[in-house]
């Protein structure tokens, strides 16, 4: 591993004894935050998500990655259907909300759409996906939807850098 220190530059060859090294590098990457939900066997479900991109607009793609050791995992491996919704600043505690609980619709208004997928209102975006494909991706799973229906207003987006949550907002 080499290591400067006026500027703080680490370089390393990422390994399993320095994972936490690799997340901090990756976490260099400001990130929009969307909660992703769906229905379940034990009712409205969503998981907190930085792993989101579009991919194509014909077809209209998008992917998201959840990661396999999230408890969470088992209820959007197989997700055929599932919404992405992109948080605005003023979302923050929706954020949280989902990263404590998976269940964290109880204080939350949303709505189910015709699929039973629960939507939860005031985003900057949100995205009704149909399951297209999916990935093998080492500890994460790649999950490609085909968008069905989107909706978008204006406001400021929700960040996430370094660890922390933050706001962009457009000039």
């Amino acid at each position: 591993m080499t290591m400067q220190t006026a500027d703080h530059t680490v370089t390393f060859a990422p390994h399993s004894e320095n994972s936490r090294l690799l997340r901090d590098a990756f976490g260099r990457f400001a990130t929009g935050v969307t909660v992703v939900t769906t229905h379940s066997e034990d009712g409205p479900v969503g998981i907190t998500a930085n792993s989101f991109s579009s991919v194509s607009t014909d077809p209209p793609l998008v992917l998201w990655m959840p990661d396999k050791g999230s408890r969470r995992f088992r209820y959007f491996e197989q997700a055929e259907r599932y919404a992405i919704h992109v948080l605005s600043h003023e979302q923050a505690e929706i954020c949280n909300g989902f990263v404590k609980n998976a269940h964290a619709f109880d204080q939350l208004t949303y709505q189910l759409c015709q699929n039973n997928v629960p939507l939860i209102e005031n985003c900057l975006a949100r995205f009704e996906c149909k399951r297209f494909a999916a990935y093998e991706g080492g500890d994460h799973l790649i999950v490609l939807g085909e968008v069905m229906q989107a909706e978008m207003r204006t406001g400021d987006a929700l960040t996430f850098f370094s660890g922390k949550l933050g706001q962009i907002a457009p000039k």
